[in-house]
């Protein structure tokens, strides 16, 4: 399933927060989002949920209609503190907790709970959980219910280097084995230039640049949208990592002449 936005606004009531968005999302591919704060990456997540009403041509493989097959991790996570992580993940799965469960959907949900490295969690109330572990289990929550579209805010904000790696790893993976339709927000550039195959970079409540990471990921444009100066390197692996020099005076405002080129 692919998702298109042809000339979308979104926005609260008085207040807009984007306009104008053209990008398409695709099957079998991440798309990350990233923009400095309060750019509207959580509104246009928000949105894409059916969270958030919006104008224009907002399409789920041509329908207007989101899917019912919808994985969607908000950044404010909320669930009840007395509910164990089993319970909370079979939520996912089922909408509502009820008496009779089906051995097919407790698998599903032990499959994913292995898939994340949290099997042993299952029984664990919510509320003894760390911020880090609550956050791998509303992503289990999201992808249990074998979605079509997936849709992460933040998904590793809490989390320490080696979970930030693993849950990334296991999002793309997941994306091209089930063809899933998927769009993350992340803050970290150089996890969207390792795991994201497109990248949408929002500035000032618009598409600033779409493309492959290669294409947005440049000087000028995290000169353009950040306000800093940030140098290229490459890994041994071929992979790019950006380290940030320092801020750009002047910001947002910034002369042209005074913007690192993009080949640094």
């Amino acid at each position: 399933m692919n998702i298109e936005l042809k000339n979308v606004s979104v926005g609260y009531v008085g207040k807009p927060v984007l306009s104008g968005l053209h990008l398409k999302a695709h099957a079998g591919r991440v798309l990350g989002l990233i923009g400095p704060n309060g750019c509207g990456k959580s509104t246009l997540i928000k949105a894409l949920a059916g969270q958030l009403p919006s104008t224009g041509e907002l399409l789920y493989a041509g329908s207007r209609q989101p899917p019912r097959a919808l994985g969607y991790m908000p950044q404010d996570l909320q669930a009840p503190m007395a509910l164990t992580v089993l319970e909370v993940v079979l939520l996912g799965r089922l909408g509502v907790l009820r008496l009779r469960v089906l051995p097919v959907d407790l698998e599903a949900v032990r499959q994913v709970l292995r898939q994340l490295g949290i099997e042993q969690l299952a029984q664990r109330y919510v509320g003894e959980l760390s911020g880090g572990q609550r956050q791998m289990v509303f992503l289990a929550q999201a992808l249990v219910s074998d979605p079509a579209v997936l849709l992460l805010d933040e998904p590793i904000s809490a989390l320490d280097l080696r979970h930030q790696l693993e849950v990334l790893e296991v999002v793309r993976t997941v994306t091209q084995q089930r063809q899933l339709c998927t769009v993350v927000v992340l803050h970290d550039l150089n996890a969207t230039a390792r795991y994201a195959d497109d990248v949408a970079l929002l500035s000032g409540g618009q598409l600033a640049c779409l493309g492959t990471p290669t294409e947005v990921l440049t000087a000028d444009n995290l000169a353009l949208a950040f306000g800093v100066e940030a140098r290229r390197y490459t890994a041994d692996d071929g992979a790019t990592a950006w380290l940030p020099q320092r801020a750009l005076p002047g910001w947002p405002n910034i002369p042209r002449s005074s913007r690192p080129g993009q080949t640094q």
